[in-house]
């Protein structure tokens, strides 16, 4: 399709092969990107999410409720055209990581966050060819050059597709190396959740939670599994 349309005007929505990969028609007709370019996917199950979506839609399109299309578009329409200037934006997340960053108090917080992030760290090392520095409090450490260069590369050798998972990964959770934990299989989606969102849980456990901030969270953890599940679906 080439825009968004307001009303509904399909009955069918299908998967079609493609030269690219994997497209979808309403009635037949391809749908496009909001640049005009027909929309395709890389897997039959990433496809499969985005039917769902334009199935699902009612009298009107809403594309806010339509996360995997939008996903796609990303990649078709921005990532593809501007891929080594998104890449150097992720890439910077290594040289202030979260996981570098320790809580100065209380030792019960501290203790948490090695528990979690030093593993972690452990594996980027050996996947990264050294491990990044670690400090308390928030001024900046300074990081080898050699695992944020391999890291840079690695980014670089994802398709637009697995780089639009990626993005939501990396931005949400604040950690480069947590997201390649993920992608490589090495941390749960959801255990990543968790341990992106260490300091937050102890605020909340010390002094309770904010309704409106629970609200954001929630959004922000559905968006951060879902980012996982595009990039295994690309």
């Amino acid at each position: 399709m080439s825009d968004w349309m307001k009303k509904r005007f399909w009955t069918e929505v299908s998967v079609v092969e493609a030269d690219e990969g994997f497209g979808l028609a309403l009635d037949g007709r391809r749908i496009k990107t909001p640049l005009k370019t027909p929309l395709y996917v890389p897997s039959r199950a990433f496809a499969d999410h985005i039917a769902s979506e334009w199935d699902a839609v009612g009298e009107a399109i809403d594309p806010t409720t339509m996360p995997f299309t939008r996903a796609a578009n990303a990649a078709i329409d921005k990532l593809a055209n501007q891929k080594p200037e998104v890449v150097a934006l992720l890439a910077e997340y290594g040289g202030s990581d979260l996981l570098c960053y320790r809580a100065t108090y209380p030792e019960k917080l501290i203790a948490k966050q090695a528990q979690a992030w030093d593993p972690v760290l452990d594996w980027a090392a050996e996947a990264f060819g050294q491990r990044l520095n670690v400090t308390q409090g928030v001024l900046p450490v300074d990081q080898p050059p050699e695992p944020l260069d391999m890291m840079h590369k690695r980014l670089l050798g994802l398709s637009e597709f697995q780089l639009s998972g990626a993005y939501d990964l990396i931005s949400i959770s604040g950690s480069l190396v947590l997201a390649f934990a993920v992608m490589d299989g090495v941390v749960d989606p959801a255990q990543a959740w968790d341990y992106s969102r260490i300091d937050e849980a102890w605020q909340i456990a010390e002094w309770g939670a904010d309704d409106e901030a629970e609200a954001a969270s929630a959004i922000k953890n559905a968006d951060f599994l879902r980012a996982a599940l595009i990039f295994q679906l690309s």
